[in-house]
């Protein structure tokens, strides 16, 4: 923690809210595999009846587990988060739609000077806590982090590390390609139809933030374009515009970083093999958005997959996913590749787990001003997360350089 002073003191390293969930569970299971000895971890949830049985099940896999101090405390009680977020050094939450449930907790750790991290993908919530809480944040040393599952970390740090393998002090171009045979989670599902739902305050919050947000430093230029559909020779596929949370997160982490360029452009795509799968998509997509429009079905689109709901581990463990960047500048040019196993469950709990863990524990640069407040994981933990990330199994690799 920047703050040292106030937080080194506190009782738990790291407290996991929305523990009980079904990504929240994965999370938890994780650092009971994983947090270190010394780590002092919590549980944190609305029901202690849940809290206690997933204490249970996380003893089974590890005894020392039995002993974790559970805290009670609800999405909706400022108190009750202020509370916890005063006995952690780094808080991270599971509980969202953020949109919906995720404020009073940003709140209570930009307050108490307390490290965050979340799953959110919603940019409208990502822009209204930067306008709300990144000042204060900025003077109580917290660092809220966003977006730290697959939403955005394996792009965020992906062009991270395809920039390291670019010149210096050049104009950059880097595209982003998705693939994946896995199933969405439920949260990621709410997240996305309540974005989809609320078009003009996410237009909205986007601007009021251009407004507010200070600009690159004089003479660089950062962009996060949508390219049309069209056929990508660099990955042999068909190329969508991925209108998703992650160019904004490349873009934050391009806009503080000077690695970056002078002048960066990143696109996102997905990565699709056949065309008429191609159509199909962009049209379901269209298709759920223009029902998002109407109360009636987006309750209906909701209840087909609920938050806190999953897939079976035999479907996870058959689920992949990987994520190509093709990048040049400076008359050079290369193709990085980050890939692991299932994205929106067992890697997005390990990149959460292991944020935590890196925020808590690795010795990180010290950005000054820039490092605090609300940053991006490229900005304040780079090359420390893709170590951890590398160790845990996922994969950042050179795929070819020209």
């Amino acid at each position: 923690m920047t703050d040292t002073g106030t937080t080194e003191q506190r009782a738990h390293d790291i407290v996991l809210f929305g523990a009980t969930g079904f990504t929240g569970g994965l999370t938890a299971e994780y650092l009971a595999r994983h947090a270190p000895a010394a780590c002092r971890w919590a549980l944190a949830g609305r029901s202690t009846a849940k809290l206690e049985r997933l204490r249970d099940r996380l003893a089974a896999v590890n005894p020392a587990c039995a002993g974790l101090p559970l805290l009670h405390a609800d999405a909706g009680d400022p108190a009750a988060l202020r509370q916890v977020a005063g006995s952690a050094r780094v808080v991270a939450t599971t509980v969202g739609p953020y949109s919906t449930h995720g404020e009073p907790l940003v709140a209570a750790c930009a307050e108490s000077g307390t490290d965050y991290v979340d799953l959110a993908g919603e940019p409208e919530f990502v822009d209204r806590m930067y306008l709300r809480y990144d000042a204060r944040a900025r003077e109580t040393g917290a660092r809220l982090v966003h977006a730290c599952g697959f939403d955005s970390v394996p792009h965020d740090l992906g062009v991270h590390f395809t920039v390291g393998q670019l010149p210096e002090g050049v104009p950059l171009r880097i595209d982003g390609f998705v693939r994946s045979n896995a199933t969405f989670s439920g949260g990621t599902f709410a997240s996305a139809l309540t974005a989809l739902s609320r078009p003009r305050e996410t237009a909205r919050a986007a601007r009021d933030r251009r407004h507010s947000e200070p600009r690159p430093a004089a003479g660089r230029r950062v962009r996060a374009a949508l390219a049309p559909p069209r056929r990508s020779r660099s990955v042999h596929a068909w190329a969508l515009p991925l209108p998703t949370i992650d160019p904004q997160i490349v873009a934050r982490s391009a806009a503080a970083l000077e690695r970056y360029g002078p002048d960066f452009r990143y696109r996102h795509h997905a990565a699709v093999a056949r065309l008429p799968v191609a159509v199909a998509g962009v049209a379901a997509v269209g298709a759920v958005g223009a029902l998002a429009q109407l109360p009636a079905a987006r309750q209906w689109l909701s209840e087909r997959r609920k938050p806190g709901e999953g897939p079976s581990p035999a479907r996870r463990a058959g689920s992949w996913f990987a994520v190509r960047f093709v990048g040049e500048g400076g008359g050079r040019s290369v193709i990085t590749e980050v890939s692991g196993g299932d994205p929106g469950y067992d890697e997005t709990a390990k990149m959460l787990a292991e944020s935590a863990l890196c925020l808590a524990f690795d010795d990180l640069p010290d950005l000054g001003s820039r490092g605090r407040g609300q940053v991006t994981t490229a900005m304040v933990m780079g090359e420390a997360l893709t170590a951890r990330l590398v160790a845990a199994g996922l994969t950042f690799r050179v795929v070819r350089t020209g």
